[in-house]
């Protein structure tokens, strides 16, 4: 990966990323290792070959610990292994998402559980299990991922679209109540990112044409766009910076 930018306090942080090993996730945890911090994260699909990938290439190597986010006693668990492996994990990305497409009329119960399962319910646990050690180290940040789907209303995914809606509530609420304890909670909120599950499965000719005549910036976002983001609400260079949403989308979503 291309450094963007050098954030010098990220160096030897415990960093703990969820979905971490491939689209966006990989991009995060490779420009954590860029930073010189020890990365570890979690996935249910086999990440070895990332791992391989990154083996020797940094100061630290990442760890990848299996995990099913849906099972919160082990994803609690997975971070503790984190802990014990790094040190206190002091900065934290909920970044794993399920974002397949689904009509309101196919949606069954069990479905639109499992979509808030993925997509709302670890970002809350995860904090709530590294908010100790974030507080005993004295500062923290937490980075949540939402999307600019909800700001778009966009249809075919009301599942995703309620949760990454929740997402933007639950980091304010959090930076709230987490912020007495020198512990900020931002959220980013990517356009849509081309990553190669996306090429594969919904990135049609005419739907990027589409898409690109809406962004101001006439350039596809790559998951490494969303990168440095992450990278500044993690530095103590956004130190002042809390339960905010920062949109990074080509300028399709217009805030403020």
């Amino acid at each position: 990966m291309t450094p963007y930018a050098t954030f010098h306090d990220l160096d030897g942080v415990s960093v703990f990323i969820t979905g971490g090993g491939s689209g966006i996730g990989a991009a995060l945890s490779e420009g954590f290792l860029a930073q010189g911090a020890k990365v570890a994260f979690v996935q249910r699909s086999d990440a070895s070959a990332f791992v391989a990938e990154m083996a020797g290439k940094y100061a630290h190597d990442p760890l990848f610990i299996p995990c099913d986010i849906t099972d919160i006693p082990a994803l609690s668990k997975a971070m503790q292994a984190a802990a014990s492996a790094h040190g206190p994990i002091t900065r934290l990305v909920n970044n794993a998402a399920n974002d397949t497409r689904h009509t309101v009329a196919e949606t069954t119960v069990e479905d639109w559980d499992a979509y808030q399962n993925v997509n709302l319910r670890p970002h809350f646990f995860t904090a709530q299990t590294v908010a100790p050690m974030m507080k005993a180290a004295g500062y923290g940040s937490i980075v949540n991922f939402s999307s600019i789907a909800y700001m778009m209303g966009m249809a075919g995914m009301a599942g995703y679209v309620t949760a990454k809606a929740a997402v933007t509530g639950l980091t304010r609420a959090l930076a709230r109540e987490l912020g007495p304890d020198q512990i900020r909670v931002n959220a980013v909120m990517p356009g849509w990112v081309l990553t190669q599950r996306q090429m594969d499965l919904w990135a049609t000719p005419e739907d990027l044409a589409a898409h690109l005549e809406r962004q101001c910036l006439p350039e596809h976002l790559a998951p490494r766009d969303i990168v440095d983001a992450v990278l500044f609400l993690s530095s103590q260079a956004s130190r002042m910076i809390t339960g905010q949403a920062m949109v990074v989308d080509g300028g399709v979503a217009v805030t403020g």
